[in-house]
């Protein structure tokens, strides 16, 4: 066409033509991260270099976006750029945590090591993650269905009363008076109940990662009744392990504390974090600030202040990791106990609180007739 070219730059993973429609392709989770993990780990430390190790991950593993990334590690591996340097390239695929530990470990020459310890480290995230989910299956499905129930009575039962309340006239109690308008009012309520909650679904996709928005949330998350203690002891198991992890590896503490603010999940977390950060870099403890901040237990404050003293922080924060994970498996079977009778309680006030407003004008008329 007679044009020249003024700059040419390489676009980025997942951007136009080459991006991904997010529902129609797998992701790549941490369990498929922790499986990689150990079998990296056990090939390199049987004496298998790392680019035969990267060939075999990439022909045997069961998520094709993970092998074709593991492929084109292998490339970079192939023309001198280092495994850190590599997965550093693909930040949606392997974390922060994970690029740090492995820069340590090909540092320090345990790499096998590190990737052990990042195994480990996913395995027990992808076990919390599972405890978590278990709990709150089982009110948010019994939530669903008495929606659904409620929109269907709404669409085919209470029409039914409707017409015949109408043949027998008189005038309605307020109760029915309210389903019978919010039943004929449903041919535009239930689309825009769909709308709404479509709107709302895609806006917490793109939006839920924001500064501002986690800022909101994540402490209103921590003050849910029930299950804020909850998210409470997972936040402060993943902040515990990953910064263990960290520890162990020799990432040094200011990068370390920076990270594992970033992985906590948690805005919360994160914040405090950076006042710990400004602590250390002036000379101060790590056990100072996290004190002042009410997410922080006074026994995990104490045994992080005694590793400082002792010398043995990774240990101590270990322990606090086990110790948690130990809490929320236990909180989330005694949560599951709780919340079953509980939402028995809420469906039936629901269904049989619809049921009495409909046979209200029924009872009505029989003492007219009496």
């Amino acid at each position: 066409m007679g044009v020249s070219p003024t700059s040419i730059s390489e676009a980025k993973d997942g951007t136009g033509l080459n991006m991904e429609i997010s529902f129609l392709s797998k992701g790549v989770g941490l369990k498929d991260l922790a499986i990689m993990s150990r079998q990296m780990a056990t090939m390199i430390a049987a004496g298998l270099s790392l680019l035969k190790t990267l060939t075999i991950l990439a022909s045997q593993t069961e998520n094709k976006k993970l092998a074709l990334t593991l492929a084109e590690v292998r490339s970079d591996i192939e023309s001198g750029v280092s495994l850190s340097e590599s997965f550093a390239k693909h930040p949606r695929i392997f974390p922060r945590l994970m690029i740090y530990l492995v820069r340590a470990g090909e540092t320090g020459g345990f790499l096998d090591g590190a990737l052990e310890s990042i195994a480990a480290n996913f395995e027990s995230d992808v076990k919390l993650r599972a405890t978590i989910k278990s709990a709150l299956t089982y009110p948010v499905a019994v939530l669903i269905m008495a929606f659904v129930a409620v929109i269907a009575m709404l669409i085919f039962i209470v029409p039914v009363f409707q017409a015949m309340f109408t043949s027998l006239g008189g005038q309605l109690p307020i109760p029915t008076q309210i389903l019978v308008t919010l039943s004929q009012n449903m041919i535009w309520i239930a689309p825009l109940l769909a709308v709404v909650l479509i709107g709302t679904s895609l806006w917490w996709k793109f939006n839920k990662d924001k500064e501002k928005v986690r800022s909101i949330f994540d402490p209103l998350r921590l003050k849910i009744p029930v299950f804020g203690g909850l998210f409470a002891k997972v936040a402060v198991a993943r902040f515990t392990r990953n910064f263990a992890a960290m520890i162990g590896a020799g990432v040094p503490i200011l990068q370390a504390l920076n990270i594992v603010g970033e992985t906590s999940g948690n805005w919360v977390i994160e914040n405090a974090l950076k006042k710990v950060q400004d602590s250390v870099r002036t000379g101060n403890s790590i056990a100072g600030p996290l004190a002042e901040q009410p997410i922080f237990p006074a026994m995990v404050v104490q045994m992080i202040a005694v590793g400082e003293d002792s010398g043995a922080l990774e240990t101590m924060l270990t322990k606090i990791a086990d110790f948690y994970d130990e809490e929320v498996t236990a909180t989330a079977e005694a949560l599951t106990s709780l919340i079953e009778p509980l939402m028995i309680a809420v469906i039936g006030t629901i269904i049989g609180g619809m049921i009495v407003a409909l046979y209200m004008p029924i009872f009505t008329i029989f003492n007219q007739i009496k």
